[in-house]
């Protein structure tokens, strides 16, 4: 077993036991190493010292029994529990959805959503950005808006 001291791109530090070097870099590959932290897929092995063994304690030790040539490997452990990636799936499948179906008005989107709800344009879903300030506006002028599940590389 091999421990992995790791950094994602937001940079949160952690720590992981990978059998081999193959087996973390097989399962980086495939996405299946995230930050504990934020969930961030974006993660790079960290600086490590190396484990030294000391020679000069060798005779206080007891023997250690010798491991069996192959050990059995260990499957990944889930960083996150069942409910949690339920409801990660069901945010990205939202904001999919709302990508897939309705309009991107950028940096327009107050202007928009007001003329929409006072009937200057035809109303559509839309989506884009606001500012905490904007959104705030909207919602005292009785203007419904959400904010978007946020995509897996918007969280850095």
């Amino acid at each position: 077993m091999i421990r992995y001291t790791l950094v994602c791109d937001g940079g949160h530090d952690f720590e992981s036991w990978f059998p081999s070097s193959e087996s973390y870099d097989e399962q980086a590959a495939r996405g299946l190493v995230a930050c504990p932290l934020c969930g961030s897929p974006k993660v790079v092995k960290g600086m490590m010292a190396p484990a030294v063994a000391r020679t000069d304690r060798a005779e206080a030790r007891p023997p250690v029994a010798s491991a069996p040539e192959t050990l059995p490997v260990p499957p990944p452990m889930p960083l996150l529990s069942e409910p949690e990636q339920r409801v990660r799936a069901l945010m990205r499948a939202v904001r999919e959805h709302v990508t897939r179906t309705a309009d991107d008005v950028g940096t327009a989107f107050p202007e928009e959503a007001r003329r929409m709800h006072y009937g200057e344009s035809p109303t559509r879903p839309i989506y884009g950005e606001a500012s905490l300030a904007e959104a705030r506006a909207l919602v005292e002028e009785g203007i419904e808006v959400a904010p978007l599940p946020p995509a897996a590389d918007d969280r850095h």
